[in-house]
C-alpha cells in the first residue's frame, strides 16, 4: 500500500533523478504496494514504486528506512486501481490519518470538498507537484454544520483536479514541515510525483451502486515520450457520474401528494424525494503534461501544467407550497410548514395616481394578484450548479555543477468557481422573478518565484553535509465578480406592500399590509457590486538547511525560515530533527519544529449570503469580511497568523527480510486557530442599527472569520509491510493505523459553540485501520482491504446535551476485494467491489433535537443517515470493472 519515510531539508525543491531513485536500497526496505501487479507490469521493468524519498530533503540518498521523518509512500498502482476517479475518495481510501466528508447537501462545499491530516484543516496542509506549491481553490469553507466539518474556513487546495493516472508516486510527509516550504505544511505535505516513463496507457471503468443509482465512467489515458534530448508525458481523463439517493421524501411532500393526487407528479424530482440525500450528478476532464529538455548533460529547462473543468448539479432543500402536520416517533403533532413566500398575496394594482386616500406606492386590494403557486404549484427545489477550473503552470531551469545543485523556477494558476442555480426565486421580485440565476465567479490567482541551491560539503564526516538555501516570493489574489442583478438584488417586494381597499367610487381605506420579502435568490445569494472585488497578499521568504550524517549511525538536520507579509508582517519558524540506529534493524527518530498559516485573502475578504434550515424553517446565513461594518458590529477584528508547534517521536524496526515496521508519534499544538464564529442571530434592533443586515433580515445568522481557539492534536501512526512467496503465489501484506485525538485547549466562548467544540473533537473517528493483502500467482491478481472506523459525532448537525453529542455513530468495518486478470501480455481486466459487504453508517436517532416520521421513515426534510456521510459515506456498496491497456 504505502511506505513511511523522508528526511529534512530547507528548499521546496524536491530533485531527485530516475537514475537515482532506480538505485534505491533492498526491497526489503521497501514498502510495496499490495495493489497486485500484472504480469506484464514485471515483465516490462515496472516494478512497484521503490523507496527513495524525495520529499523533505535534499539529499538524494534517502530511504525509507533511514529517513528522520515519517513518510507515506503511495504508488501509482495504488492510486489508479481505486474505483473512484476524485483523488480526494482516493487518498480517503488509503491513508488512516486523511479524512473527508461525502458533503450531500453543502452548498459550494459539495463542489470543493475539504479534507483533513492529522485532524487539521485542508489548508494546514500543503499540497506540491513535483515539489512546487500547488495553489488554492476558490472556494472558502464557510457552509456551516459538519459538512465541512474540520475544514471549516479552511481555503485549501482542490485536489480532485488531479488526473490519478499521472502521478509516478505520492509522498506524503505527515509532519510539520513549514520551515522547509513555507506557510500551511503545519499537517503534513502531498508531494505528487508526475509520470516520466514512455509507453501508451489508456483505462476504462464503470460502476454503479448496489441500489441501482450513482452510474460511473470514467476514461483515462497516458502517452509518454523519451529520448536523449528529454520527455515529454502527457495524460488525459473524462469522468461522468451519477446522481445517489439515499434520503426520503419529506412528510410535507408526502402529505401533498396525498392531498393534491392531481398535482403530485409536479413534485420536484418525482418518484424521487423532493431533495436528495446523496452524490451530486458530475462530468468533468481533466489533463497533465509533464516536459523536459536537457540543456546540458547537467542541467534542463522543464515544464508541467495541470487543466480540469468539472460541472456538479445539487439538489437543495424543498420549498413547500401549503403547510400541513405529521406525527413524529413520539407521537407528537408537528407542523409541516410552507415556505413563507407561498402564504403571501401579491397585490398587482398600484394606486391611481394623484388619489389622496389611496397614495403614491400603495396598492389596492383587488383580484388583480399573484402567488407562488402560481409558478410553482406544487412547490420547489433549486438546483444549483457549479463549475470549477484549474489552470496551474511550472516553469524552470535546474542542474548540478559539481557538488553544487540549482533549481529557478515560476509558478502561474488560477482556480474559478462559477456558480449558478435554476428552479428557484427571488420573492422580493414576485410574478417579475427569474428562475434562473448566475451567481458570479469565485476566483484565486497566485504567482510564485523560487530560487533554490544546495552544496555537498565534504566535512570528514560519515556523509557530506547538505547545505541548503533559497528564497521564495509569492503574490495570491482573490476575486468575486458580480452576479446577475436579481441574484442579489432586493426587488420591489422587499417591502411590506401598503393595502388600500375601495369604499366608493375613487375612495380608498387603508386596510393592512402584506409581509416582506427575503432579497436574493431562494438558495444563494449572488455577489453584488458592492462586495465584488480583488484583494491580493504578497510575501517573500528565504530559508537555510543543514542535513548530514555525524557517524554512521546517527542523522541530523535543522532548517529556518524567515517570511514578511505585507498584510501581518514577519513570520520566523524552525525545525530540527534526526535518526539514530541503535542497533542493525532498529532505528529512532524524533523531530521538533515550529510553524504558521498565513490568513489567505479569501478568508479575509470573502462575502457570502445563503439559505439555511433548522428543522425545515428557512433563514438567510450571510459571512461577511472582517472589515466590513457588519462584521465589526459583532465583534470583528484583522486575522493574525495561526502558529504551530510540532513534536515528533517514533522508531524503525526490520525483524525479519521483507518486513518493516514504523510507529511514530506525534503532538501539534496550534494557536490562534482560524474559523468561523458561532452564528449571531439578527434581531430588529440589530437590523435598525445596522442597514446593511438587509440581506439577511430579522432571524438571519451572521458569521466571521477570526482567531477563534487553540488545539493540541495528539496521535500514532503504525505501518507494517511484509512480503514473502508461497510456492508459485507471491504475497503482499501491509498494515496502517492511525490514532488520532484533538482537543481544545483554549476558545472564546462569545464566537465558538459548544457543539463546534465538540465536532474539532470528535468529528473524525480516532482509530482508523486500513489492512491490505494482495496475492498475485501468474496472471491473476486478488486484493482484499478491510478498513476499520471508530464511533464519531456530528453535534453541529444533530444536536448537543451539557457538552455531550445526542448521538455518537458506532465503530464500523468496510471491505474492498478486486479480481485482475492479464491477458494477451498487454490487457488487464479487473471487477471488483467497495464496501462489498454493502455496510452503512448508524441511521439517525430520535433525539431532543431530531425527531423522526413513521409517514416517510426520515426526518422533516428527509435524512435517514448523518448529511456529511460520516468517514466512508452512506451510498453503501459499489461494484465496478476495469480495463488497463499498457504498452
Amino acid at each position: 500500500m504505502f511506505a513511511l519515510s523522508a528526511g529534512l531539508a530547507a528548499s521546496p525543491a524536491l530533485a531527485v533523478t530516475e537514475a537515482q531513485a532506480n538505485a534505491a536500497v533492498p526491497a526489503a526496505a521497501t514498502l510495496a504496494s499490495t495493489q497486485t501487479e500484472p504480469a506484464e507490469q514485471a515483465a516490462s521493468g515496472d516494478a512497484p514504486p521503490n523507496d527513495i524519498v524525495v520529499i523533505g530533503t535534499r539529499r538524494t540518498d534517502r530511504t525509507l528506512t533511514n529517513s528522520p521523518s515519517p513518510v507515506d509512500v503511495i504508488s501509482s498502482a495504488e492510486l489508479t486501481s481505486q474505483p473512484s476517479a476524485n483523488m480526494i475518495d482516493a487518498l480517503k481510501n488509503i491513508v488512516p490519518s486523511f479524512y473527508v466528508g461525502q458533503n450531500s447537501i453543502s452548498d459550494a462545499s459539495t463542489f470543493v470538498r475539504s479534507p483533513s491530516l492529522r485532524g487539521l484543516s485542508g489548508d494546514q496542509v500543503l499540497v506540491m507537484l513535483n515539489g512546487k506549491r500547488y495553489n488554492r481553490s476558490a472556494l472558502v469553507q464557510v457552509y456551516g454544520g459538519s459538512d465541512t466539518g474540520l475544514g471549516r474556513g479552511a481555503q485549501g487546495p482542490d485536489i480532485s483536479a488531479i488526473p490519478a493516472l499521472a502521478i509516478g508516486s505520492l509522498q506524503v510527509l505527515r509532519e510539520g514541515a513549514t520551515a522547509q516550504y513555507g506557510s500551511d505544511a503545519i499537517a503534513g505535505v502531498l508531494n505528487y510525483g508526475l509520470r516520466e516513463d514512455q509507453g501508451i496507457e489508456l483505462v476504462g471503468r464503470t460502476g454503479q451502486y448496489y441500489a441501482g443509482d450513482g452510474e460511473s465512467y470514467q476514461i483515462a489515458g497516458n502517452v509518454g515520450f523519451k529520448r536523449a534530448f528529454g520527455f515529454i508525458n502527457v495524460t488525459g481523463e473524462y469522468t461522468d457520474e451519477g446522481q445517489t439517493s439515499r434520503g426520503v421524501t419529506r412528510p410535507s411532500a408526502a402529505n401533498f401528494a396525498n392531498n393534491f393526487p392531481a398535482l403530485a407528479n409536479q413534485l420536484p424530482n418525482y418518484p424521487l424525494p423532493v431533495q436528495i440525500w446523496g452524490n451530486s450528478p458530475s462530468h468533468g476532464y481533466k489533463a497533465v503534461v509533464n516536459a523536459a529538455l536537457n540543456v546540458t548533460d547537467s542541467s534542463k529547462i522543464y515544464f508541467f501544467g495541470n487543466y480540469a473543468h468539472n460541472e456538479g448539479n445539487q439538489s437543495f432543500n424543498y420549498r413547500a407550497p401549503v403547510s400541513s402536520t405529521a406525527v413524529d416517533s413520539t407521537g407528537v403533532v408537528r407542523n409541516q410548514g410552507a415556505n413563507g413566500a407561498f402564504n403571501n398575496t401579491f397585490f398587482l394594482t398600484a394606486c391611481p395616481t394623484g388619489n389622496a386616500t389611496c397614495p403614491a406606492g400603495g396598492f389596492v386590494r383587488d383580484g388583480n394578484t399573484f402567488r407562488f403557486g402560481q409558478l410553482y404549484p406544487a412547490g420547489f427545489t433549486p438546483r444549483f450548479v457549479g463549475k470549477t477550473e484549474e489552470l496551474y503552470g511550472v516553469l524552470g531551469y535546474k542542474g548540478t555543477a559539481g557538488k553544487f545543485s540549482y533549481d529557478v523556477s515560476g509558478t502561474l494558476a488560477r482556480n474559478t468557481l462559477s456558480l449558478s442555480m435554476y428552479n428557484s426565486a427571488n420573492f422580493s421580485y414576485g410574478p417579475q422573478t427569474q428562475t434562473s440565476f448566475e451567481f458570479g465567479d469565485l476566483i484565486q490567482s497566485e504567482v510564485n518565484l523560487n530560487a533554490d541551491f544546495t552544496y555537498a560539503a565534504d566535512l570528514g564526516l560519515a556523509s557530506p553535509l547538505t547545505i541548503s538555501a533559497g528564497g521564495e516570493y509569492r503574490k495570491e489574489t482573490y476575486e468575486q465578480t458580480a452576479g446577475d442583478p436579481q441574484s442579489y438584488g432586493a426587488g420591489p417586494y422587499s417591502v411590506a406592500q401598503q393595502l388600500y381597499t375601495q369604499t366608493a367610487p375613487g375612495v380608498y381605506a387603508f386596510s393592512g399590509t402584506t409581509a416582506a420579502q427575503g432579497v436574493g435568490a431562494s438558495g444563494y445569494a449572488g455577489t453584488s457590486p458592492g462586495t465584488a472585488g480583488k484583494f491580493s497578499q504578497e510575501n517573500f521568504g528565504a530559508y537555510i538547511g543543514l542535513e548530514t550524517d555525524i557517524t554512521d549511525a546517527l542523522t541530523v538536520g535543522a532548517a529556518g525560515r524567515y517570511e514578511h507579509y505585507n498584510t501581518f508582517g514577519n513570520a520566523w519558524v524552525g525545525k530540527v530533527n534526526a535518526l539514530y540506529k541503535l542497533v542493525e534493524g532498529f532505528s529512532v527518530r524524533g523531530s521538533f519544529g515550529t510553524g504558521f498559516h498565513a490568513p489567505s485573502p479569501g478568508q479575509s475578504n470573502v462575502s457570502i449570503v445563503t439559505t439555511s434550515f433548522n428543522n425545515g424553517v428557512a433563514f438567510q446565513s450571510g459571512t461577511y469580511p472582517t472589515n466590513t461594518a457588519v462584521a465589526q458590529y459583532y465583534g470583528a477584528s484583522t486575522l493574525s497568523p495561526e502558529k504551530s508547534t510540532n513534536y515528533g517521536l517514533g522508531f524503525i524496526l526490520e525483524p525479519m527480510r521483507a518486513m518493516t515496521i514504523t510507529v511514530d508519534g506525534y503532538q501539534i499544538n496550534l494557536r490562534d486557530r482560524i474559523g468561523l464564529t458561532s452564528p449571531f442571530i439578527v434581531t430588529a434592533a440589530d437590523l435598525a442599527a445596522q442597514p446593511a443586515l438587509l440581506p439577511v433580515g430579522v432571524g438571519g445568522q451572521v458569521q466571521y472569520f477570526t482567531n477563534g481557539f487553540r488545539t493540541r492534536t495528539r496521535g500514532v501512526d503504525v505501518v507494517a509491510t511484509y512480503r514473502t512467496r508461497v510456492s508459485e503465489a507471491q504475497l503482499n501484506f501491509s498494515l496502517a493505523y492511525n490514532y488520532n485525538k484533538t482537543k481544545v485547549t483554549g476558545y472564546d466562548a462569545r464566537v465558538v459553540s459548544v457543539a463546534q467544540l465538540i465536532d474539532a473533537e470528535n468529528l473524525a473517528p480516532k482509530h482508523r485501520v486500513v489492512f491490505n493483502t494482495g496475492l498475485t500467482l501468474g496472471n491473476l491478481g486478488f486484493t482484499v482491504r478491510e478498513n476499520y472506523y471508530s464511533s464519531w459525532t456530528s453535534a453541529q448537525d444533530y444536536g448537543q446535551t451539557n457538552g455531550v453529542a445526542n448521538q455518537t455513530f458506532g465503530d464500523k468495518f468496510t471491505t474492498d476485494i478486486e479480481l485482475n486478470y492479464t491477458f494477451a501480455k498487454h490487457f488487464t481486466l479487473a471487477v471488483g467491489a467497495q464496501n462489498f459487504l454493502d455496510e452503512k453508517p448508524d441511521r439517525l436517532n430520535a433525539t431532543s433535537t431530531v425527531q423522526l416520521y413513521p409517514l416517510t421513515g426520515g426526518t422533516s426534510d428527509g435524512q435517514v443517515y448523518a448529511r456529511n456521510g460520516g468517514p466512508f459515506g452512506f451510498n453503501g456498496g459499489f461494484y465496478y470493472t476495469r480495463l488497463r491497456v499498457k504498452y
